[in-house]
């Protein structure tokens, strides 16, 4: 056979100087009709095995037969039935030429079977649910690529006229393919994510997120736009799969502690250093669980981007080689044509590949990267509902929110570069490998440049992690706001917020300048990194050059090794930011572990055996207790006694070190201060309960909310403010105590729901619900209480002193023994019994009369012309005028009125007009709407915003930017083609002229080039302090009503992600559109200057690349907007879910809001999937315009081989390489920036909102006494005239409008009409600062912010050690405050949760005591103590306000019976007006009050 070959050379499989060393290649037709046969044939049979245990292993249900389905089946039958003829064929070639490879039976039932398999594939990939399938894509590309030789071969010899075999088989394997890319159209879900549909061509190029690109360009994407989540991606799926491994890792490491704390107990005591190790080890080994947690879950998807990563490297570094080839052709005279057009082809046909690559590994982080972000929010709020109470107070609101928005993000970021931390190090030795072999041991130099590059980058990446304190500063401002926001009420008041301005900014001013070190560092490192490609080459060149004078640099030597350089430069780059990404993800992944292995709420804490014999049953040191079920248990004590936790332990929410709980039963529970959701009144009350109406209403007006909905904007449909907000202190205790009453549990444990209420009200609730008669009276009742009234009617009365059960009895029981009850009873509770009841035989009807009034504005008729203030009464003060009803009064409509709250007050003093009797029918859709929903923007953003950016970094600072960066890229271009021109230089003897001159001046271009731009990352920073301090002055000046109807998760979103993003992202987004603005031109001129003929290509592509990229800034934009967003609500739901975290659990309600977090997250998910995938659909249309400005370069150096030095070819060849990624980065920077620059849109909007009125030169009050006051509000109007001293207690009916008074004299909301004088000084016309800080007000609601307790009393540092000691005896706290540790320096929890709301009430006392002006306002200021306490505090504030003026707003008549004027109000008006005893003796209303309760 071997003679036969030599005669016949068709009979030979491979033949080089048939297929390479000639001018007219082509293969062997053995090769054609054997080898390119068996490919396609063996590719399938090999790994269809593989692949059918794969589909049995992953069944994603069945696929319905569809037309296009049976379509490609046909197309498959045809196919088979038509490939008889093909095989055929081939087999009488192969008996021609090939006969050594010549088996008929193999090669025709392998022929033949593979096509049968293929389409028995398809059908069993239908059945298991496959929509599209990369096996059977391969193959049949395959077979089409393998059929592409025959077709050549044929046409170029021209054969025969009619249509060929090999033409047949070619047309036969492409419709097979394009039959294959038909995808069957069957999905369940609502607007679905199109990847699930997506043929595998579809999925590589992302053409299936083109449809959402031409939708954002016709018109701005809105939320209803996007698709749903695929499955995998849900918050269920993904917390579900992470919680139980995540479970398992928290217990391992208790048994490893507890083993270690045993381990300790056997020796001797542990040292405060073990203990402090022992911390850091457990912090450390949870951060490292749970990375190793997400690891399992994630890796293996994760390990797939990093193969493809993998191979993107292998077409990277095949490139270079490429080139090489190329510039030998060009260099070769006698090469063929054909190969530098192969070399072209090859060279594009490589860097497609590569990018493809590329950009499915990006894409595969980031779609981990969202998945990560999902999972730790999940845990994360999880974990908040289940800590223990001793943990929580170590971790605030927010530095849990920060968690879940900092944190994360730096989690994501280090999915995307961990792979740079080892890749990197395998890459660069790649390249000094290949530059070996190029430039031999002159490559050493090099290595030695990068050797010392290194530990510089080094050094700096280890200053930057110690920097990392500006996470701890970040932490500090973020919780400090979260508290200003949360108490912006008291800092209103007491007009504190210019010393809370100045904490804020002290912590800003920390954080600036730790970020500003951070940033001169990375400055440095990035410089050094720029400069790396040229230090490494002219270190390389230098050495080479001088070694030996017979060492040449040509152009091949020259810019291939400059091509492996530029590919050095990226991971050198990526490596100090994967390093500094990693170090940060350590840090973050710490803090995350050691707040989710916290200490956690332990359920055997409470016993809930339904075996139990009591309902209620608790058994330790100190109290023993066993209440029997439908029994009333009173609970009373001083402040601090232990009433409060005594029911946080019957709910479990405190440690139990010994003793038993056993609770029977489901439970109820009414915490003392009330927490409302930020949601639907109806919604607060049925708390994911269905609504039974006749049970619901029995609810409503059992706890006497009737009349509340009535005068509602949309009655029980009304929205509710964040901590309900637009309702009165009375109204949301009544509510949570509906929530309870509606729940129609087995227990109910109500801790002092009657001290916010009106003593009438009170009564009325107690008879109605709590009491023997009451809707409760089967249910077993725990009720702390200091109403003395209630007592008698209680089963079992507990007196607490210290946490400690002290007496125990019924009412009759506990005064016959004459103790410390019985004497407390006589000495204060004989004028609250006569207050506080109300006559047996009273009806209903006349207490709502009392609380409701008269209401004009009714369902039924709205003709009314004079509207009282009760028409509107427990509207929001911040719901204004447009809110409510957004239309103005006929001009005939004189009477206006002032809304204001119900029990406490909390109201607006905003204009109120009656609807047209011609709208009557006509309701609002956004009635009863409070809060503004953060709603995103729609189109580009407008070039204000960044002139507003530019403008506060300054001219002066931007136009030297603008300079260095042209200055950089020219001195670039410079010693770019100097190199050029070398590499050009003739070679005389062996060697080329004048080198040491050359090294020289290409040596001092290159430093011209690598300066530090350090200026755009400081004019950053100093953009980012301006804006941030407008934003803060902007909130801080904004009314109250701005912060009723903005959720704090809004305004945490602006100070957190906002601010980072103005802080980091601006900065680098800018340095980097800037830097490859210009390597964009300078890339351009040399491709010029090479081949002039390329601008007839680059001109359109310029074209095409602005159309692209007008369509993707459009989508971008608004997909960053609706990310940011929907961003907020997650925030403002952790917010409310970690305040309210007790009432939830005591509900059990805990995987509803579970449920609801995983909306709300996946909501977001929901616009950040497009938003990374439409960087990526970008990219790779992007870069493949920039390989096409590769193939043009070196398809025109081919063609004008003849012309062009290799030098020049070179040149232009390695930076049109550079093209796809300079087009690329300028896109994505310029979209961060655009994306970016929305943070400066939201965080300039509040600044247009309205603020409170500063005059600009604000008159001072004087120091001396009242002399004269006089209010003139609208209709409502007060003449004190010439009074020095007087005491004022203001009284009414709820929703009078008493608080109203209040609210006016501190400017809260300013008046509609009529003036305030004080002084004979319109306050209109007084500074608010001046005015508030000469009032004080004892608010209902206390509010303590976390820090030491001393800056709660003066947080202006103004009063020294003495005085505040001394307002603390007289406000009866000196025992107290002297027990602590601490004393002053007592650090006070968020909220002030470490102490009791007796106490908080008393620390209020002592502000006012330490602040001592001439004007002081009581609202219901001691609502929340006992009545010793309560009279402690009466005598307190007689004798030490004595020369002043003092406003009370009372609940308890008897408490302003000796003042000197009352103030009756009633429906917004002064009833009556003078001393109790005339307002007595006229028999007024005032007089029919006392009489109910029982003082006269």
């Amino acid at each position: 056979q071997t003679s036969l070959a030599s005669d016949r050379p068709e009979m030979v499989v491979w033949d080089w100087n048939r297929t390479w060393y000639t001018p007219n290649p082509d293969l062997t037709q053995c090769f054609q009709n054997t080898i390119l046969v068996w490919v396609p044939c063996v590719y399938l049979w090999v790994c269809a095995p593989f692949y059918c245990l794969y589909l049995y292993c992953h069944d994603r249900g069945h696929i319905r037969v569809s037309c296009l389905c049976n379509a490609k089946m046909l197309l498959g039958f045809f196919l088979t039935s038509f490939g008889f003829n093909v095989q055929g064929s081939k087999l009488e070639s192969a008996r021609d030429f090939c006969p050594a490879l010549y088996h008929p039976e193999r090669l025709f039932t392998g022929g033949l079977c593979f096509q049968v398999l293929a389409v028995c594939i398809i059908q069993l990939e239908r059945i298991r649910g496959c929509r599209s399938s990369v096996f059977l894509f391969l193959f049949w590309l395959l077979a089409v690529v393998c059929s592409l030789v025959p077709l050549r071969r044929t046409n170029f010899h021209l054969c025969r006229p009619a249509l060929c075999l090999p033409e047949l088989h070619m047309w036969y394997h492409t419709t097979s393919v394009l039959g294959w890319l038909l995808k069957p159209a069957f999905l369940s879900l609502q607007n679905p994510c199109p990847i699930q549909d997506a043929s595998f061509l579809s999925k590589i190029l992302f053409w299936w997120f083109s449809g959402l690109v031409v939708k954002g360009y016709r018109k701005p994407l809105q939320a209803e736009d996007l698709w749903s989540l695929r499955e995998e991606d849900t918050s269920q799926k993904i917390i579900s799969d992470l919680e139980q491994e995540w479970t398992a890792e928290c217990n391992r490491i208790q048994l490893q502690e507890k083993a270690l704390s045993a381990g300790v107990a056997l020796g001797s005591r542990l040292a405060d250093q073990a203990q402090l190790l022992r911390k850091l080890h457990k912090e450390q080994s949870s951060g490292f669980c749970l990375l190793r947690t997400l690891a399992r879950n994630f890796g293996p998807y994760f390990l797939t981007g990093t193969l493809c990563l993998v191979i993107h490297d292998a077409f990277m570094f095949s490139i270079p080689q490429v080139l090489s080839l190329l510039l030998g052709f060009m260099r070769d005279e006698d090469t063929p044509l054909w190969k530098g057009y192969f070399y072209a082809s090859l060279m594009f046909l490589l860097s497609c590949l590569q990018s493809l690559f590329n950009h499915q590994y990006m894409y595969t982080c980031f779609t981990v990267g969202m998945r990560v972000k999902t999972a730790v929010m999940g845990l994360v709020y999880r974990k908040s509902l289940i800590i223990s109470s001793a943990a929580r107070k170590t971790c605030t609101v927010g530095e849990i929110v920060n968690l879940v928005s900092a944190d994360t993000q730096k989690l994501m970021d280090f999915v995307v570069y961990f792979n740079a931390v080892w890749l990197a190090p395998i890459e660069i030795t790649l390249c000094l490998f290949f530059l070996w072999q190029h430039l031999g041991p002159s490559a050493l130099a090099g290595i030695a440049t990068v050797i010392l590059i290194f530990p510089l980058n080094g050094f700096i990446a280890k200053k930057r992690s110690k920097l990392q304190v500006q996470m701890k500063f970040m932490d500090g401002r973020i919780k400090l706001m979260n508290e200003i926001l949360n108490g912006i009420k008291i800092l209103k008041f007491y007009a504190w917020e210019k010393a809370f301005l100045e904490q804020v900014l002290g912590y800003r001013q920390k954080e600036l300048k730790a970020l500003k070190k951070s940033q001169i560092l990375y400055s440095i490192s990035v410089a050094s990194f720029n400069s790396s490609s040229f230090l490494i080459a002219f270190a390389m060149f230098g050495v080479y050059v001088l070694i030996d004078d017979k060492n040449v640099l040509d152009a091949q030597k020259v810019f291939v090794s400059m091509a492996l350089i530029n590919i050095l430069k990226t991971p050198l780059s990526q490596l100090p930011f994967a390093i500094s990404t990693t170090m940060q993800a350590v840090v973050s992944l710490k803090r995350l572990g050691k707040f989710l292995c916290q200490e956690e709420l332990k359920p055997d804490s409470v016993d809930k055996s339904p075996y139990s014999p009591a309902y209620l049953f608790l058994c330790s040191s100190r109290i023993n207790l066993q209440v029997a079920r439908g029994s009333l248990v009173a609970v009373v004590g001083h402040v601090g006694s232990g009433k409060s936790s005594l029911l946080s332990a019957v709910l479990g929410e405190t440690e139990k070190r010994s003793g038993r709980v056993s609770v029977k039963g489901s439970v109820a529970y009414v915490p003392q201060q009330a927490w409302i959701q930020n949601a639907a009144l109806q919604d607060n009350i049925m708390f994911g309960r269905e609504k039974k109406l006749s049970w619901y209403q029995r609810v409503l007006e059992a706890c006497a909310l009737l009349p509340d909905l009535e005068i509602l904007p949309a009655g029980d449909a009304t929205e509710i403010g964040e901590k309900g907000l637009n309702l009165s202190g009375g109204q949301k205790q009544r509510v949570s105590l509906a929530r309870a009453v509606y729940r129609n549990a087995d227990i109910y444990l109500l801790d002092d729901p009657l001290s916010a209420v009106d003593a009438h009200v009170g009564q009325h609730i107690f008879d109605k619900v709590i009491g023997p008669k009451g809707m409760l009276r089967d249910k077993t009742r725990v009720l702390v209480t200091h109403g003395m009234s209630f007592l008698p009617q209680a089963d079992l009365i507990l007196v607490l002193v210290d946490g400690e059960i002290t007496e125990m009895g019924s009412y009759s029981e506990l005064m016959s023994r004459h103790g410390a009850f019985a004497d407390f009873i006589r000495a204060f509770a004989s004028t609250e019994r006569k207050e506080a009841s109300v006559q047996r035989g009273k009806k209903t009807e006349s207490y709502s009369i009392t609380l409701l009034t008269t209401c004009a504005l009714t369902a039924g008729t709205r003709k009314s012309a004079r509207l009282s203030m009760t028409d509107f009464m427990p509207v929001s003060r911040d719901l204004s005028q447009e809110q409510l009803i957004s239309r103005e009064a006929p001009s005939g409509l004189e009477n206006p009125f002032v809304p204001h709250s119900g029990d406490m007050g909390n109201t607006s003093l905003q204009t109120m007009e009656p609807i047209p009797d011609v709208e009557q029918d006509q309701v609002p859709e956004d009635v009863g709407k409070l809060t503004e929903v953060d709603r995103a923007r729609t189109g580009r953003v407008k070039l204000e915003m960044y002139m507003e950016y530019f403008k506060t970094i300054g001219l002066a600072l931007i136009l030297p930017i603008i300079f260095l960066y042209a200055f950089q890229q020219a001195a670039s271009l410079a010693y770019n083609y100097w190199l050029s021109m070398w590499a050009d230089d003739p070679i005389v003897n062996g060697t080329q002229i004048d080198t040491d001159m050359k090294l020289g001046i290409y040596g001092a271009l290159g430093f011209a080039q690598g300066q530090w731009l350090l200026c755009m990352r400081l004019g950053g920073i100093i953009a980012s302090r301006h804006l941030h301090l407008d934003l803060l002055n902007n909130v801080l000046r904004s009314p109250m009503s701005f912060f009723e109807c903005t959720p704090s998760g809004n305004l945490l979103n602006r100070f957190s992600k906002e601010v980072d993003a103005i802080d980091c992202m601006i900065p680098d987004g800018l340095k980097m559109m800037l830097n490859y603005l210009f390597k964009l031109l300078e890339v351009c001129i040399i491709v010029l200057l090479a081949t002039p003929f390329a601008a007839v290509i680059i001109l359109p592509l310029a074209l095409l690349y602005a159309f692209v990229q007008s369509f993707y800034v459009a989508t971008s934009c608004q997909l960053r907007r609706l990310e940011s967003v929907s961003r907020s609500p997650i925030y403002t739901h952790f917010n409310e879910t970690v305040q309210g975290a007790s009432v939830i659990r005591a509900f059990g309600e805990q995987s509803r809001f579970i449920l609801q977090a995983n909306s709300k997250v996946d909501h977001n998910q929901t616009s950040y999937f497009p938003r990374f995938v439409a960087t990526r659909w970008l990219a790779v249309n992007l870069e493949f315009l920039g390989n096409g400005v590769v193939l043009a370069a070196a398809i025109l150096s081919v063609m004008g081989k003849d012309t062009l030095s290799p030098g020049i070819v070179g040149l232009a060849v390695s930076h049109s390489l550079q093209v796809t990624g300079i087009l690329s980065w300028i896109v994505r920077s310029w979209t961060d920036v655009e994306n970016n620059i929305v943070s400066v849109e939201r965080v300039k909007e509040y600044a247009e909102t309205p603020k409170e009125v500063l005059p600009s030169q604000p008159p001072g009050l004087k120091q001396g006494p009242l002399n004269s006051m006089t209010m003139d509000y609208k209709h409502l109007r007060i003449s004190l005239i010439s009074v020095f001293v007087f005491q004022v207690g203001i009284v009414g009916r709820t929703g009078a409008g008493k608080s109203s008074l209040a609210l006016g004299i501190f400017r809260i909301l300013e008046a509609a009409k009529g003036e305030i004088y004080i002084d004979g000084i319109n306050i209109a016309e007084i500074g608010l600062h001046d005015l508030r800080s000469r009032i004080t007000i004892i608010p209902q609601d206390p509010v303590l912010f976390s820090g030491s307790l001393r800056m709660n009393l003066d947080p202006f540092d103004a009063y020294s050690d003495e005085e505040i000691w001394a307002a603390l005896e007289l406000a009866h706290l000196k025992n107290f405050v002297s027990g602590l540790p601490d004393k002053l320096n007592h650090e006070c929890s968020e909220g002030g949760e470490n102490l009791s709301l007796g106490q908080r009430q008393l620390v209020c006392l002592a502000r006012a005591l330490l602040r001592k002006t001439k004007i002081l306002v009581l609202d219901e200021a001691t609502a929340a103590v006992d009545l010793e306490t309560d009279n402690l505090i009466q005598s307190t504030i007689r004798s030490q306000f004595e020369d002043c003026t003092v406003l009370t707003i009372a609940h308890r008549l008897n408490t302003i019976m000796d003042y000197t004027r009352v103030i009756v109000m009633d429906k917004g008006h002064i009833a009556e007006m003078d001393s109790p005893a005339n307002l007595i003796s006229k028999r007024g209303q005032f007089y029919r009050m006392c009489l109910e309760a029982g003082l006269v």
